[in-house]
């Protein structure tokens, strides 16, 4: 029976040091590779850089605000992010008139923001005002140059069936006159009337720049916003100042969580060695569960793991503190191991549930980051139980069965 468990907890003891250096530096094996943890778990803005955006829908009287407009707002949003480039951006509702915009590492947030709030109410007018076609009658547009050398940008576009009589029928009418082209009101393009346009295709002239006509078109494309947004709150993290910020939160936790293990095998002895490889395994836990869900890992997220890691040692420090009064009485040291244990559970398990029920809280009306903090605690918490109640246990059981050690003075005590 000795050997048999000092045999398993060698075992246990190998398969977690084991496990942590797969997740660390991942593990070669050809096709099937297994990559670090840390090349898994996605990055928020405030660690590798971009902007975020929050924008607030203008609730006219004469045209209220509903959850269909702003339903509406959000697909055109994301149609023109998407003709951005922009890698995995994040478009969330926030309450009933609010919209925010995540875009990671994005080159040139201002232009982002400016194609993004814009209204884009395209309207081709006559001189008497009378709007001729709008935005919603075109079918496709794009960005060409034009010109012998190519040497100026237009918007090429084509118009659906409808749109075409009704532009071929506002040519006809306006030979030898300006048709203006109105984005939002403004005026941005004048031309003459030469010929009729009968057959849906024309360009709109006046892009002084190759990003100009790239940015009509794609608010043609997207179509016009249902709802008039103005830009509440922006902010840019530079990649660079997002990097030293995860470096930096990760020594940080690094050298926090080493002091708290040397802490634990000084004062607690061999249960601070046991409580020790069950943070290595909670560790692991954490990260792989975030892997897992695809989640992505914020500033506030770290700081939700190291506060778990710190819940997790204080659980240990409470059934370690429970066996050495156990011991002081008189117990055995099996007898005070499950006694310590037995104690320590209501009063972790209160403690637990009560930071649970406020992540809870704060995740249901927290938004964005504080729903990452929300998230990281409770995942936390729940394995810091788990590793504390049920492996910490295992281990110093497996140890006291193979007669290693019989002091109490191992323990603490």
């Amino acid at each position: 029976m000795k050997s048999k468990s000092i045999g398993i907890f060698t075992v246990l003891v190998l398969l977690i040091a084991f496990a942590a250096y797969v997740a660390a530096f991942g593990l070669p094996l050809g096709k099937y590779d297994i990559v670090p943890l840390k090349d898994v778990i996605k990055l928020g803005l405030d660690l590798r850089g971009g902007a975020t955006v929050l924008l607030q829908a203008k609730d006219e009287p004469t045209d209220p605000l509903n959850d269909e407009k702003m339903e509406r707002a959000v697909a055109t949003i994301r149609e023109r992010v998407d003709s951005l480039g922009v890698a995995e951006p994040t478009i969330n509702r926030q309450g009933t008139n609010r919209i925010e915009v995540q875009l990671p590492e994005i080159q040139d947030p201002q232009r982002a923001i400016e194609i993004i709030g814009q209204t884009a109410k395209l309207e081709f007018k006559d001189e008497d005002g009378n709007v001729i076609i709008t935005g919603a009658d075109i079918d496709k547009a794009n960005a060409v140059m034009s010109g012998e050398l190519g040497q100026t940008y237009v918007v090429a576009f084509e118009l659906k069936s409808e749109g075409t009589k009704k532009f071929a029928e506002g040519t006809k009418n306006n030979i030898g006159k300006p048709i203006g082209i109105y984005l939002d009101n403004n005026l941005i393009s004048n031309p003459v009337v030469q010929v009729v346009i009968g057959d849906g295709k024309a360009e709109i002239t006046g892009n002084s720049t190759r990003e100009e006509a790239l940015d009509l078109a794609t608010l043609i494309r997207a179509g016009a916003l249902p709802v008039e947004l103005e830009v509440m709150q922006q902010t840019l993290v530079g990649p660079q100042l997002g990097a030293n910020s995860f470096n930096r939160s990760i020594m940080a936790g690094g050298i926090g969580i080493m002091l708290v293990m040397l802490f634990m095998i000084i004062y607690y002895r061999l249960p601070g060695f046991v409580s020790v490889i069950s943070l290595v395994l909670y560790t692991i836990i954490v990260l792989g569960i975030l892997a897992g869900m695809n989640a992505t890992l914020t500033l506030p997220g770290i700081a939700g793991i190291i506060l778990s890691v710190g819940m997790a040692v204080d659980a240990n420090v409470i059934i370690f503190e429970r066996i050495k009064e156990e011991l002081k009485i008189g117990k055995t040291l099996r007898a005070a191991i499950d006694s310590g244990f037995r104690r320590a559970f209501l009063t972790i398990f209160d403690s637990n549930i009560t930071t649970l029920l406020a992540a809870g809280i704060l995740f249901y009306f927290g938004t964005g980051p504080i729903k990452g903090f929300a998230v990281t605690l409770s995942i936390g918490i729940l394995s810091s139980m788990f590793t504390a109640i049920v492996i910490t246990r295992y281990l110093i059981k497996l140890l006291v069965k193979g007669g290693i050690v019989k002091n109490t003075k191992y323990f603490g005590a």
